[in-house]
């Protein structure tokens, strides 16, 4: 049995919260999310502190790319996009840690794309339709080709990090944030759960309870006002 939070985008407080009453229902669980901790949000730096000290393991968001890519690589695509995504907030949030930001870089560069674990396989936005051609049915039996994909698309539209297409049925639960909802929503034909609910808006974090693919519990906390006002 696991816990996989959705996207966090600098919501500490919530994201803090949230953790308690995760760890006081299931104290033993396993603690995942799909990504985004930066951005949009007042306290992306906390976030990622959070996340690096409760050793939660995520899968990076397209939020955390641009955020990686704009310090390493400021004229790629992700690096200039990063200034016109919410990128203000995590400014400032660094603003008096500028000597954090290489550790938290490379805690993002070295995290996982996606992870095919025994209760789900998670990612940020998950596995498109899009590449039902080109790789073969059995999709997790050549994870291989399926992370040099992943990989090599990750400023794509149908990709990892960014896409809203139909996801591809894996043959296991799929975990995803990125396509934002009011509630934590199963798709059914594709076997995805997305559980982004836009805390950044006002609205909540939610985190799926998960064993052996299958969806146990949503829990959520209201977003908390200090985080985005």
């Amino acid at each position: 049995m696991i816990a996989v939070i959705g996207d966090i985008h600098g919501c500490f407080h919530t994201l803090a919260a949230l953790v308690e009453v995760i760890k006081k229902r299931y104290p033993k669980i396993k603690i995942y999310s799909v990504g985004d901790l930066v951005d949009r949000g007042r306290y992306s730096f906390e976030v990622v502190e959070f996340i690096k000290k409760q050793k939660i393991i995520f899968t990076p968001g397209n939020h955390d790319y641009m955020f990686m890519y704009f310090y390493e690589q400021p004229a790629s695509i992700l690096g200039n996009a990063w200034i016109y995504n919410g990128s203000e907030n995590t400014t400032i949030s660094y603003e008096k840690r500028a000597n954090k930001i290489p550790e938290h870089l490379a805690l993002i560069k070295k995290s996982s794309l996606f992870l095919n674990l025994k209760d789900c396989f998670i990612s940020h936005a998950g596995i498109s339709s899009y590449y039902k051609s080109k790789i073969r049915e059995d999709f997790l039996g050549d994870l291989d080709r399926l992370e040099a994909i992943v990989k090599n698309s990750i400023t794509s539209e149908h990709g990892i990090l960014w896409t809203r297409d139909k996801l591809i049925n894996l043959g296991k639960l799929q975990v995803v944030g990125h396509t934002r909802m009011e509630e934590a929503f199963f798709h059914s034909e594709s076997n995805t759960v997305y559980i982004d609910t836009s805390v950044y808006t006002g609205n909540k974090l939610s985190a799926a309870i998960i064993e052996d693919n299958k969806v146990i519990e949503i829990i959520s906390k209201l977003t908390l006002d200090k985080d985005i006002n």
